[in-house]
């Protein structure tokens, strides 16, 4: 029997260091995405880190020029916080079980390219109304066209990103990567598989006693799994964007193609059954937040070296750039965000005269949703699927031809 057990215990250690690809990566995610919909919630990332920032501000004595009057809400009451935690927690955990944690130092330079790209994400992220996830994938989820406008940016972002990134390794002095301290292997797995343990038994706790704590147990089994999925497939929204101009390859592209088809009849069933809000979740951005907010964002995550997922979960597995990146990528957007609110940008109004004043409206844009602005599911879904052609099109035609790729 003890025999038995330590053979399954090592095939199930296994798993995790079995190669997968980010298509497998993209029909998981899609599968967890999806959860929580059922859930009555959605993921999120930028609104916990922007959380952190307003604590780091604080910490600084800059409340009161940055207009913070409010003190800080609980961190049990932000979801998008513990989720963001418990995705860098379950990359960890899973790069402990296969063996790939390490303590990774970059050049020197590397660790000035996060912060710049951090502060450009941060400010990016406020403008649009999220980051790749909030800006750009649940919207598009949510049948919002900002998303489509926010990866029509990030595109034109990217390409201008890649092209001063170059110079900027011609002209500055870049140093080499100091050598990664050293970490025994012996108890990583078992590191990993506790972690995993402790953070489901809390998952089951919170979703046991939902009355209290609502969708939050929901949210943290979840995550964790996110943050697992995410690292043992290296799947990445910034790759999907950046690589096909920086090498030609569209794999990741293709794998995010897939997640938002699969994610898009479900999500279009939910909305359509009054389980999900969808007023609730599209940022008032479309289409010069959108815009603006994600050639920002797609300019900060080529220095930065990612966007805001794969920020996190590399950051789990040792990579100690990431920590530059979201330090300042939490400080932008919480700066940024507090004076476009001070200054007015942000602020929702409502136009009676505009769909029954259902939309919010700001200076950057209002609440789009194609079922509104349209002839209704039917014409949404095919706007949708449309533009995923076209995209998918675009990718083929760049990996066969290079005509947008720099290298």
């Amino acid at each position: 029997m003890k025999n038995l057990l330590r053979d399954l215990y090592a095939d199930v250690c296994d798993l995790f260091k079995v190669p997968a690809t980010p298509f497998l990566g993209a029909a998981l995610l899609a599968l967890a995405v999806i959860i929580l919909m059922m859930g009555g919630t959605h993921w999120g990332v930028f609104g916990g880190l922007r959380y952190l920032g307003d604590a780091i501000n604080r910490g600084f004595g800059l409340e009161r020029y940055l207009g913070f009057i409010e003190p800080l809400s609980p961190m049990m009451r932000q979801p998008f916080l513990i989720s963001d935690g418990m995705i860098i927690l379950g990359a960890m955990a899973s790069s402990l079980i296969s063996g790939h944690f390490r303590l990774l130092r970059p050049p020197p330079a590397e660790y000035w390219t996060g912060a710049w790209g951090g502060i450009l994400m941060g400010l990016g992220a406020s403008l649009a109304g999220g980051c790749t996830v909030g800006g750009f994938f649940i919207p598009l989820t949510f049948f919002s066209p900002s998303g489509w406008v926010m990866l029509l940016g990030l595109m034109l972002g990217s390409a201008l990103g890649v092209r001063l990134l170059l110079w900027a390794m011609d002209v500055f002095p870049w140093g080499k990567a100091p050598p990664s301290p050293g970490v025994t292997q012996r108890w990583h797995s078992w590191a990993g598989w506790s972690m995993i343990s402790v953070i489901m038994i809390w998952g089951i706790f919170l979703y046991r006693n939902g009355d209290t704590f609502g969708t939050l147990g929901l949210t943290v089994m979840t995550a964790l799994f996110l943050g697992i999925i995410l690292q043992r497939t290296r799947l990445c929204f910034s790759k999907a964007i950046r690589e096909p101009f920086m090498t030609g390859d569209g794999q990741h592209a293709k794998a995010i193609m897939l997640l938002i088809a699969l994610v898009t009849p479900a999500a279009a069933m939910l909305l359509n059954k009054g389980f999900l809000a969808p007023y609730g979740s599209i940022p008032p951005s479309f289409w010069l937040g959108s815009l603006t907010g994600g050639v920002l964002f797609g300019v900060g995550m080529v220095f930065a070296g990612g966007c805001a997922t794969s920020t996190l979960w590399r950051l789990g597995e040792g990579n100690l750039k990431m920590v530059s990146t979201l330090f300042f990528f939490c400080w932008s957007g919480s700066v940024s965000s507090a004076l476009l609110a001070k200054s007015g940008w942000t602020e929702r109004s409502y136009d009676l005269d505009f769909l029954n004043a259902i939309p919010a409206v700001t200076k950057l844009g209002f609440q789009a949703w194609l079922p509104d602005l349209t002839w209704g599911w039917g014409t949404s879904l095919l706007i949708t699927y449309g533009i995923l052609l076209l995209w998918y099109a675009l990718i083929r035609y760049n990996e066969r031809t290079e005509r947008f790729t720099v290298f």
